[in-house]
């Protein structure tokens, strides 16, 4: 496979010539829902974290041009070490997932030998290879059940999700890391009451993730991930919803169902790492083969394990 296609052709849009592209270099694109539409549209798969993980291992494709965040992809080439992975932007990161460091979780251990560590998705490959399971907002509550009842958990890096998690299992053993996703902190219980009230049919669905969680926990009518929020939705009777996530998820939401009215909880709550990719680093991607994101074999071989206990569980 050559890293540069040299003959350049004239399309009539920019979505030609990423299908034209996508063909040349027998190539799979991943989008995550919070994503903009216009590159969840060109997307062969659009997803949460663990749907876009598990199509990563299905795939016969020789390159995954992963649009999201740099821990997905991460997560993509150690479950597929015999692929090439892209990213449009090698800057596009997760400042949640830089709130846990490897060290952090080493230490804790230290003083904690029986302990075990369960790590959200949204952390680096280095802190999965130090963890004893991984989750994701869909299953991180069937996880840490699996875990037998008499073992400490350290829970990272989100706090609301770990504070879900606690809640839902009733474990008080689970000490919960401060981290925390600045997108879904800006979605604040003041915004969701007067949202409610001035929309009082509409179900109100909210992410684990929201530092709105400790205080409005109660308001809402289900807490679930956003892959659990678009099937909901299809599901549902309601013709309004209030969606306490980051705003991407909306155009999936509204393109899957034109009848429905979907109203974010918070216009404000947009991440800007999610932003980053464009139609135009796309094409750049997939003609250069850049950015690649390859794990190392032996981190990767050992952040493998946490996956892999997760994808059992679920």
């Amino acid at each position: 496979m050559t890293n540069k296609i040299m003959t350049k052709h004239i399309y009539n849009t920019i979505q030609e010539e990423i299908a034209a592209l996508k063909k040349e270099r027998k190539a799979i694109i991943l989008a995550h829902n919070y994503q903009v539409g216009e590159i969840q549209d060109i997307a062969d798969f659009t997803g949460d974290s663990l749907r876009l993980a598990q199509e990563a291992t299905k795939t016969d494709a020789e390159v995954i041009l992963f649009s999201g965040v740099h821990f997905m992809a991460e997560t993509a080439s150690i479950l597929c070490p015999d692929k090439k992975v892209i990213v449009p932007d090698i800057e596009a990161g997760c400042s949640l997932a830089d709130m846990i460091r490897p060290e952090d979780i080493r230490r804790w251990k230290a003083g904690h030998p029986d302990g075990i560590v369960v790590c959200y998705v949204n952390t680096s490959a280095a802190v999965k290879a130090e963890s004893d399971y991984c989750c994701t907002s869909s299953n991180a509550v069937e996880v840490v059940k699996s875990i037998s009842a008499n073992r400490e958990i350290l829970f990272v890096p989100d706090f609301f999700l770990g504070t879900y998690v606690k809640q839902q299992t009733g474990r008080e053993n689970i000490e919960l890391w401060k981290g925390y996703c600045p997108t879904h902190v800006m979605i604040q219980s003041s915004e969701i009451e007067k949202i409610r009230t001035e929309h009082p049919k509409a179900e109100f669905l909210m992410h684990p993730e929201c530092g709105c969680l400790t205080k409005s926990m109660h308001l809402a009518d289900r807490i679930m991930s956003t892959e659990g929020m678009i099937r909901y939705v299809k599901e549902s009777r309601a013709e309004e919803f209030i969606i306490a996530t980051e705003t991407g998820i909306l155009h999936r939401m509204q393109k899957d169902n034109p009848k429905k009215n979907f109203i974010p909880a918070s216009p404000q709550a947009v991440c800007h790492y999610m932003k980053m990719n464009t139609l135009e680093k796309i094409v750049q991607s997939l003609e250069n083969l850049e950015y690649e994101v390859k794990v190392p074999k032996e981190l990767a071989d050992r952040a493998r394990k946490p996956i892999e206990r997760m994808l059992t569980i679920v």
